[in-house]
This record gives C-alpha cells, sequence and structure tokens, in this order.
C-alpha cells in the first residue's frame, strides 16, 4: 500500500467520506480518498476486494477509481451546493495489469475553474476534460483514461 502524508483539508473530510461510502459499489471495493484540496484530489483503488481471476485488479475496478475522479476533483473545486458533476464520455486503455493498490492524482487550475463556472452561469453547464493516469505502487503506469464530465447548476430542473 502507498504511504502517503496526510494532504486531507479539513473542510474536505467530510466530502472525502461521501465519496468513499455513498455508492455501495465503491464502498465495497475500498476506494480511498488519500488527499483532498483546493482544485486537487487523490485517490486509491486497494488491490485487496478488487483481484480478478488472474490475481490482478478488476478491470471494473480501475475504470472505476478514474470516473468517480471526474466527481471528485469536481467537488474539490466548485461549490457543491450550486453545481453537481455528470460523467460524459470515458475511454481507459489498460497498458499492464495492475498488481498494487493503485492511485490516481488530478488537479484543476484556478483558470480552468473560472472558465468551467463562467460557462455555467452562462449557459447552465459546462464540459471538462481529464487525462489520467493511474498508477501502481512501483510508480508505473497500468492505465490511460480519457474523459468528459459536465459541470451543471443545480436547479429543480435536472432534465435538460
Amino acid at each position: 500500500m502507498f504511504r502517503e502524508e496526510n494532504t486531507m483539508e479539513e473542510k474536505y473530510e467530510d466530502l472525502a467520506a461521501y465519496l468513499e461510502s455513498v455508492i455501495d459499489i465503491v464502498k465495497h471495493m475500498g476506494l480511498k480518498v488519500i488527499s483532498m484540496k483546493e482544485r486537487h484530489v487523490k485517490l486509491l483503488m486497494p488491490l485487496q476486494k478488487n483481484i480478478n481471476h488472474v490475481g490482478s485488479m478488476y478491470a471494473g475496478s480501475l475504470f472505476t477509481l478514474g470516473e468517480i475522479m471526474g466527481g471528485a476533483i469536481f467537488f474539490a473545486s466548485f461549490d457543491i451546493g450550486q453545481y453537481y458533476p455528470l460523467v460524459k464520455e470515458v475511454q481507459i486503455r489498460y497498458r499492464k495489469p495492475a498488481l498494487t493498490d493503485i492511485t490516481v492524482e488530478a488537479t484543476l487550475s484556478e483558470d480552468r475553474v473560472e472558465q468551467i463556472l463562467k460557462e455555467i452561469e452562462e449557459k447552465g453547464k459546462a464540459d471538462f476534460n481529464l487525462d489520467l493516469e493511474l498508477i501502481d505502487a512501483n510508480r508505473e503506469v497500468v492505465s490511460l483514461m480519457q474523459g468528459i464530465w459536465q459541470g451543471r447548476k443545480n436547479n429543480k430542473n435536472l432534465s435538460s
């Protein structure tokens, strides 16, 4: 398992606990938020509970780790009382078997957050892209993910 310095900002502790437990399957997989601060998140998926039939991490667990990052980085960057994220499209490339715990890290720049926020305020929604590397305990990239998530203004009409 990775040894990480605790870089959890206090204001994100409840949100991290929420991300780890709100979706039953994610809770069962054991996903952990190991770092969360303004516009930055690092997540960990443990190998334990996610081992497939050949002894490596299950592909769906790797996908889940990357997919949930879109929501996690959104939560660390925007007021979730006013805005919420959705996933639009995700592609993953499995490069090598994941034989250890896996981490993924994402950061949004202040400028990018301002651009997204401006578009959400003007149009009610805005897309944002993430290019992610899923990394093993040896610092090897085991999977690459590219995705498009969308931030939306939280209002009573969520069907648009």
